[in-house]
């Protein structure tokens, strides 16, 4: 199995920049980390994510104003 692991952004209507990763194949499936989490921490959501990417697309993303995310 094929997987892709890239590092994306999206803007928000109000200009927010959302930074996320997306790794694996298959249906979609957005892993929410905790208030304080980012991507860039080992936490138990960042290690989850390739495991559940054996059998799904996974996106995980920084919440805002945390990691690679903007606040406006």
């Amino acid at each position: 199995m094929s997987t892709v692991n890239a590092q994306n952004t999206v803007t928000s209507l109000d200009g927010t920049s959302i930074a996320y990763s997306q790794i694996g194949q298959g249906p979609a499936l957005i892993l929410v980390g905790g208030a304080f989490e980012q991507r860039a921490m080992d936490s138990e959501t960042a290690q989850l994510a390739p495991l559940l990417a054996q059998h799904f697309t996974v996106f995980h993303y920084d919440r805002r104003g945390r990691g690679e995310s903007t606040d406006t």
